[in-house]
């Protein structure tokens, strides 16, 4: 009797110490506040970095080249309205590859487009910060609004309401329709989405500032902070995806 009761108890240590040291990650989808909130720290990020250190060029807010290249236009200034009709070039043609990568994903050996994507924005970051500065600015930011448009387009809702990490105009307008309907109407579910969408167009800002300092005091490399941010959203995405194929049995 002593021996099976020792047997229980040692059991019983065995499971409180693999609870202790397994670390407990939080399970996420492509549509989970905390993607969102790391994807728009990605985006304000890189928006930071272009502006201060690529030649004032907004990589992912295209509204804002759309303008520049209208001010130029007019101003007869045709050197910086290419430089910033580059970059709206660049996001296009990402849009289309975007299509190819969602239809191919599975031939890349990547099961998902979404990690199809970001497995590509990781390793062409980091190149990007292998490039000495002295590689045109105009490559760096037709680059990057490549890759901003591929994030865009894989990321588009935010526990099933449309959402941007790149730009937060729409963000801003959905925001503040759900909090004035919040208030109004006392609607719970109005107050959560409005509360969501705030977060991530904090996060956004969060990036802004991050990347305006780290561009400033590290330069070029600073670009690899971001790459950290991916490969986190990654391995959470593929970790909870694995749980789900776990209980599922799959």
């Amino acid at each position: 009797m002593k021996g099976v009761f020792g047997t229980l108890i040692t059991t019983d240590i065995n499971k409180v110490q693999k609870n202790k040291t397994r670390i407990h990650l939080p399970n996420i989808s492509t549509e989970s506040t905390l993607l969102g909130i790391l994807l728009a720290l990605v985006g304000g990020f890189l928006d930071a970095y272009t502006f201060i250190g690529r030649g004032g060029v907004f990589a992912n807010a295209q509204t804002g080249n759309i303008v520049l290249v209208g001010i130029n236009a007019f101003e007869r200034n045709w050197h910086e309205t290419i430089i910033h009709i580059l970059p709206i070039i660049a996001f296009t043609v990402g849009v289309i590859a975007y299509q190819i990568i969602k239809n191919t994903s599975s031939i890349l050996f990547i099961s998902k487009s979404e990690h199809a994507v970001l497995v590509f924005e990781i390793i062409i970051l980091f190149i990007i910060g292998l490039l000495p500065k002295t590689i045109s600015d105009n490559f760096v930011n037709i680059t990057i609004s490549f890759v901003t448009s591929l994030q865009y387009c894989s990321f588009k809702k935010l526990t099933n309401y449309p959402y941007a990490t790149t730009m937060c105009t729409g963000n801003l307008r959905s925001a503040s329709e759900a909090a004035y309907i919040a208030f109004t109407k006392k609607d719970h579910e109005s107050a959560t989405k409005s509360i969501r969408y705030f977060i991530v167009i904090f996060s956004f800002l969060l990036g802004t500032f991050f990347g305006g300092l780290l561009t400033f005091f590290i330069g070029n490399k600073s670009i690899w902070s971001v790459d950290i941010l991916l490969i986190l959203s990654l391995v959470l995405l593929k970790i909870s995806e694995n749980r789900r194929n776990s209980t599922l049995g799959i």
